[in-house]
């Protein structure tokens, strides 16, 4: 029991909106494009939640060769018509969020413009404005902590006394680094073995999460 528990800081990509989809979808087909013919489950593996410069940086060594600076512009249109005709929030969500009453924040290794246009586009960003944190706000995104730590920071709350709610293996690292407790959600896209560690706790449905953060702050 941690009943000093004093907010609840959320993951972006894959606990609020329903985006990973959508992105590794595209991403697949970018990759086409540079010459990477990747499949679907080593981009799950590979990407779901990692920082801008690790996806750089596996794309340069999957290629052969360095991205020009401007070489995501032809690419940004893709995303941005996915993301404005099928992007939704994440089932049960909003009906979680109704339920959790401690200070919420947003950790997330997205750009401030992708996080806003998101969380705009389902609805739920006024649920979080002026207590959202980007990998843009730090000096590196996650894996490491850094981005848990600006959102305890931003809340006034100590990060140990932070649950952190997440979808991936880097996000888990991060919050954990941050010495935050984790929740994180599991789904059918998870890659086996991810989330088999003791010290965080497994859900697969945002129905269960606001019991579960009663269970941990009261």
């Amino acid at each position: 029991m941690r009943s000093d528990i004093g907010a609840v800081v959320f993951d972006c990509d894959g606990v609020l909106v329903d985006s990973e989809v959508l992105s590794l979808t595209i991403g697949q087909k970018v990759l086409a494009d540079l010459g990477w013919e990747a499949e679907m489950p080593t981009l799950v593996e590979t990407f779901m939640g990692c920082s801008h410069e690790y996806y750089i940086a596996q794309i340069e060594k999957n290629i052969g060769r360095t991205l020009e600076p401007d070489w995501a512009v032809p690419y940004d249109p893709w995303y941005e018509k996915a993301f404005a005709e099928d992007l939704r929030e994440i089932e049960g969500i909003s009906h979680a969020l109704d339920r959790i009453e401690l200070p919420t924040a947003v950790a997330s290794n997205s750009m401030h413009e992708r996080i806003r246009s998101s969380l705009t586009t389902v609805g739920l960003f006024d649920r979080f404005e002026g207590r959202i944190c980007s990998a843009e706000d730090v000096p590196n995104g996650k894996p490491a902590p850094d981005v848990y730590l600006k959102a305890a920071e931003t809340l006034g709350v100590a990060p140990e006394r932070c649950i952190a709610v997440e979808d991936s293996k880097f996000g888990v690292q991060a919050a954990r680094a941050a010495g935050m407790t984790v929740l994180a959600y599991e789904t059918d896209m998870t890659p086996s073995g991810w989330f088999d560690r003791p010290d965080i706790t497994v859900f697969r449905s945002m129905a269960d999460l606001p019991a579960l953060v009663d269970e941990l702050s009261n």
